[in-house]
C-alpha cells in the first residue's frame, strides 16, 4: 500500500468513526426527545433553528439547509409541527411567493422544556463516548473546537 492509499485509508476510518459517533448520539437523542417531549431529532433540530432568529421566522428553503432535508421533507416536517400548533406558516410581504416559518408560543414552549433534554443527552453521550478509546479522539476534537457566536 502506498502513502496515497494510507492517506485515504485513514480518513476513511476517520470518517467511520465519526459516523459511529454520530450514530450513538443520533439514538440517544431520538429515545430522549421522544420519550419526554414527544420530538424527534429533526424536529428539534427545526424548532432550535427557529428558535435563533431575529423575529422567530425563516424562509423554508433556509429551514430545509438548517434540517439537512429536501424541500419536499421540509415541507412534510412543517405541515406535521403545523397540525400540532408548534409552527405557522406567514407570507411574505414583499415576495408573494416567500413563505416564512415560525415558531407559535407552544413550539417556544416546548422548545425550551426539550433544550435541557437535548443539551444532557448530548453530554452524557459525549462523555461516555470520550471513554472509549476509538471514539475519544474524535470527541476530544469536537471539545476543542472554536465555538462561534
Amino acid at each position: 500500500m502506498g502513502i496515497a492509499d494510507d492517506a485515504v485509508e485513514v480518513r476513511a476510518q476517520g470518517w467511520r468513526t465519526l459516523a459511529a459517533l454520530h450514530g450513538l448520539i443520533e439514538t440517544a437523542l431520538e429515545r430522549a426527545l421522544a420519550t419526554s417531549v414527544e420530538l424527534s431529532v429533526v424536529e428539534y433540530t427545526v424548532l432550535d433553528a427557529l428558535s435563533r432568529q431575529d423575529g422567530w421566522h425563516m424562509r423554508m428553503q433556509q429551514l430545509a439547509g438548517a434540517a439537512a432535508l429536501s424541500a419536499s421533507a421540509t415541507t412534510r416536517l412543517v405541515n406535521r409541527l403545523e397540525d400540532r400548533g408548534l409552527l405557522t406558516r406567514v407570507l411574505c410581504a414583499d415576495d408573494r411567493r416567500g413563505i416564512y416559518t415560525e415558531l407559535t408560543p407552544a413550539g417556544r414552549d416546548l422548545f425550551q422544556r426539550a433544550r435541557p433534554i437535548h443539551d444532557e443527552t448530548l453530554e452524557r453521550v459525549l462523555d461516555e463516548a470520550a471513554a472509549r478509546p476509538e471514539l475519544a479522539p474524535v470527541v476530544h476534537a469536537l471539545q476543542a473546537a472554536p465555538v462561534s457566536a
